[in-house]
């Protein structure tokens, strides 16, 4: 049965019309205790989900859905290891990789936990060597900078992480990070790198995507101009990868392969052996700490009611607006500088994920799916697109993610911050009425004439849903947490609009054009093979190359 008929979806659809007549400006106003009723607090994290277009009927509906949907039965499913991703048969398990070291796990014939914890010894093994120097490079140096070639979840986890961790960076080096296939991103990289004291991490699964493949030749090329001797790579150069035999071919010892499994989907593996860069970076206590958070918050999804389960909330408001309101759009909005990246993480985390529009049955669904996900930190971004939050015609729900603490304390600049942070979550909810735009416009001595033009460009409708998510810091631990909670979410929703989450077909058909297209772009004949655009712009560039 489509989700569509189910006996919540459609007590939703009619609860709508109720809702969608109401203010939160009154309802604030008619409760003064709807902070307390629509918060929740786990561990160091404080959801406030007040300011949304919800009373207690809608959330209700909303858990209601999620029972239907048997979220608790996949979430099951899916932590015991059962292959919930079903178009490519295998289990989705990179919760397994931030569990306890008890934790124990048969899967086709593997004991998860012991391959899990043997992963991490070598892991933290090798950080040891490198980050005391006793590990050196071909001249005999300590390795002080650490280039990180992936691509997609291979390159957005560990830089995500790393530029939100810098403040608890060892300091003993520096991390870069080459995904793009534009050969300036790997030629700029290298720039002012030394040879004899730069290691290569090239972290890719099957050790043949082309991106990182492309990137990580140029670095080997790049390398042995200077150092000439072919075994110096072993020295310089690990792999994070399944393909032991592509990985020695390159010049890599197998002993300096970290493996991960098939359990563990890319934009899921910064947990992994993959996030190699971050625990060298920040030293591998520090990773381990990330790993801990993340687990923590797998105990809360695991075991909260769903009324009291931040996860499975974000994920229900997330199906309120983009299935009941139409609104496709999902804003981000970190107010601290070091989660830059957290934006672009979280693009691939949910798009990937839930851009989708086949259901389990093969059949197309006939509702919306995973919505776009954007944003920038805070203030920078009220400088930039919350006009569009403001005053557009539609509005967009957005996350604001903020800690108490700053990791740089100067002045006045955090309470500033936080002043700007909370004044936009209580704007978006309150907007500003005719009535108080007048006044305004009046005592600041405006001639009527001009109020009256300038009116309707002074007013704010309100009512534009937030959530806000509080920590008292951002540290490793409380950063594992609200990254896991984000995989949660997403996990829910997929469930609810009946998708498989864990795989990414769309992804491969530009890829397979670009094999056939790339002989075509480096052949002596004009293209004729393709449709008129696609032919006109390969002969273009042909020409290009030419001249």
């Amino acid at each position: 049965m489509s989700i569509q008929n189910s006996p919540a979806w459609k007590a939703l659809a009619s609860h709508k019309q109720d809702v969608e007549r109401l203010h939160m400006k009154e309802l604030f106003a008619d409760d003064a205790e709807r902070f307390e009723r629509f918060s929740i607090r786990t561990g160091d994290l404080l959801l406030d989900y007040s300011k949304n277009r919800i009373n207690g009927k809608t959330i209700k509906l909303l858990n209601s859905l999620a029972e239907e949907a048997d979220v608790e039965g996949y979430r099951a499913k899916m932590f015991a290891g059962r292959k919930i991703n079903f178009t490519e048969q295998r289990a989705v398990l990179h919760t397994a990789l931030r569990q306890p070291e008890s934790f124990r796990m048969e899967l086709d014939g593997q004991t998860i936990g012991c391959d899990v914890r043997e992963v991490l010894a070598q892991m933290r093994s090798f950080c040891g060597l490198i980050l005391s120097g006793e590990w050196k490079g071909y001249s005999g140096k300590a390795i002080t900078d650490v280039v990180n070639i992936g691509i997609g979840g291979s390159d957005l986890g560990p830089y995500m992480v790393t530029e939100a961790l810098r403040p608890f960076a060892d300091g003993a080096v520096k991390v870069h990070f080459v995904s793009n296939i534009d050969g300036t991103h790997i030629i700029e990289t290298l720039r002012g790198l030394d040879a004899d004291t730069t290691l290569f991490i090239i972290a890719s699964k099957t050790f043949t995507t082309q991106e990182t493949l492309t990137n990580a030749h140029t670095a080997r090329k790049w390398f042995l101009d200077k150092a000439v001797d072919e075994s110096f790579i072993a020295r310089h150069f690990v792999a994070v990868s399944t393909n032991q035999e592509k990985v020695e071919e390159f010049g890599i010892d197998a002993h300096n392969m970290f493996r991960f499994w098939d359990w563990v989907g890319g934009r899921y593996s910064l947990w992994s052996s993959i996030g190699l860069a971050i625990a060298l970076y920040v030293g591998f206590e520090r990773f381990t700490e990330l790993l801990a958070g993340a687990h923590a918050m797998d105990e809360h999804f695991l075991t909260a009611p769903f009324e009291n389960n931040i996860p499975v909330l974000l994920a229900l408001l997330g199906i309120w607006y983009n299935n009941f309101f139409d609104v496709h759009s999902h804003a981000v909005i970190p107010y601290d500088q070091y989660l830059h990246r957290l934006p672009a993480y979280l693009q691939q985390l949910d798009m990937e994920s839930n851009g989708k529009r086949i259901d389990r049955e093969g059949d197309e669904v006939g509702y919306a799916t995973g919505p776009v996900i954007w944003g920038e930190p805070g203030t920078n971004s009220q400088h930039a697109f919350f006009q569009l939050l403001h005053q557009g015609p539609n509005f967009i729900p957005v996350d604001f993610i903020v800690p108490l603490k700053s990791q740089n304390q100067a002045g006045k600049h955090h309470d500033i911050l936080l002043a700007n942070c909370f004044a936009q979550t209580e704007a978006l909810m309150r907007g500003k009425t005719a009535k108080e735009a007048e006044k305004e416009m009046r005592d600041a001595g405006m001639p009527e004439e001009r109020i009256e033009q300038l009116l309707p460009h002074k007013l704010f409708p309100g009512n534009r849903p937030t959530n806000t998510l509080v920590f008292s810091e951002i540290n490793p631990f409380n950063l594992g947490s609200l990254i896991a909670m984000y995989e949660h979410k997403v996990f829910v929703q997929g469930v609810i609009w009946r998708i498989n989450s864990f795989d990414q077909w769309g992804v491969e058909l530009g890829k397979q054009l670009a094999k056939a297209i790339l002989p075509e772009i480096q052949g002596e004949q004009d293209a004729k093979t393709h449709d008129s655009s696609t032919n006109g712009l390969i002969n273009l560039y042909r020409q290009s190359r030419g001249s």
